[in-house]
């Protein structure tokens, strides 16, 4: 996987050579939507801006012979409303419905109808159970592991902390929490001490951090996610502790950027952000881009709690230390130190920024049977 910067023409180069053999045609419309509850995030913005880039792409390529016109619905709203917002796509007569579901359970029976009636459903960020559905997804427990294993071993596996999670009961939050609390399951000398909701925004993570540095003085380490890490190391920096407590990061721009200032400061400062791409978009309309040209997902690509889940890989982690993981297998990965690397591609990009990576066509050929 490479980041977007790069990926618009090696995308576009790719779709040509394998049209020509694939996709001899003439050229189809796709009508495609795209249900968000969720729009007070910058993550999602660049979801919905990468989901608008891909079907450009798509449609300029000539050799393709495929049109993608998207249909968006997106708003801040609870699981009512986004079924409303799936209710309307079928309406619209769309050929393919691309979710990021807020709501896993309340939506599993729209998005089914959806699937019965010949609908390509595709469900991004995080997975849902139902008959037809496919989920493009990272693995978001895999995603938590990562980080709570590197802060539980920088402690030397003991210590006091705190957990600032996003929305309670939120599919992908679950999943992280999961992922956490299996982790924290082999470090009985760490404590929890206290969990809070930072409702995934950065603004409200920073004053739960002030909170909780104020009524916990001791506190050892923080885990946190998404721009709510920007919310927690700014309420850090801004009390100054004696002695500051390890946090874990989020690889978005304004992270990155107020991690270097830090470094400034203070050259053994340790932290680490773990990608959680927003580009998982573009993988998710590729793959509903090839169902609907009527090709077949090979059943042995399918995995998950569900069974019906394509897994897009973690791209990578920003650390300024070389670090080995050890997953829940056993198996070890060395992680490189790619700080500075990383800090001089976002250095001047705007804060909101999230770093990327998606699946390039060739990738998300691999999940499907050959072309016949």
């Amino acid at each position: 996987m490479r980041k977007r910067l790069l990926l618009a023409a090696l995308l576009i180069a790719a779709l040509a050579a394998f049209s020509l053999t694939a996709y001899a045609q003439d050229e189809q419309t796709f009508t495609i939507g795209i249900s968000n509850s969720f729009v007070g995030s910058e993550w999602r913005t660049q979801m919905i801006q990468n989901f608008e880039d891909t079907a450009a792409e798509l449609s300029e390529n000539a050799d393709l012979g495929v049109e993608i016109e998207l249909v968006i619905e997106s708003e801040d709203t609870d699981a009512a409303g986004q079924e409303q917002q799936i209710q309307n796509l079928i309406n619209r007569g769309v050929d393919a419905i691309i979710v990021n579901p807020g709501d896993a359970e309340a939506l599993r029976l729209s998005l089914e109808d959806a699937a019965a009636a010949g609908i390509v459903v595709v469900s991004i960020d995080q997975e849902i159970d139902g008959e037809g559905i496919v989920n493009v997804v990272i693995d978001q427990t895999e995603w938590a592991r990562i980080s709570i294993r590197w802060l539980a071993e920088s402690l030397g596996g003991e210590g006091d902390i705190v957990l600032i999670e996003g929305f309670v009961g939120h599919p992908a939050n679950t999943a992280r929490m999961n992922g956490v609390e299996e982790v924290l399951a082999e470090y009985p000398d760490i404590t929890v001490v206290g969990r809070e909701t930072g409702s995934w925004d950065q603004a409200t993570g920073q004053q739960v951090m002030s909170d909780f540095l104020a009524s916990l003085p001791n506190i050892d380490g923080v885990w946190t996610q998404d721009g709510m890490a920007t919310g927690v190391l700014t309420a850090i920096r801004t009390a100054n502790p004696d002695e500051w407590p390890l946090s874990t990061g989020e690889a978005r721009a304004s992270y990155v950027q107020q991690w270097a200032e830090i470094l400034e400061e203070n050259p053994d400062y340790r932290t680490i952000g773990v990608v959680n791409p927003p580009g998982v978009a573009t993988s998710g309309l590729l793959v509903a881009t090839q169902l609907l040209l009527g090709r077949e997902i090979d059943p042995e690509q399918l995995g998950g709690p569900y069974g019906n889940t394509l897994y897009v890989p973690i791209p990578y982690v920003v650390l300024n230390e070389e670090w080995t993981y050890v997953d829940m297998e056993g198996e070890e990965t060395v992680l490189p130190n790619n700080f500075e690397e990383i800090f001089e591609e976002v250095k001047d990009l705007p804060e909101s920024y999230t770093l990327d990576g998606e699946l390039t066509l060739e990738e998300v050929e691999a999940f499907f049977l050959p072309a016949m």
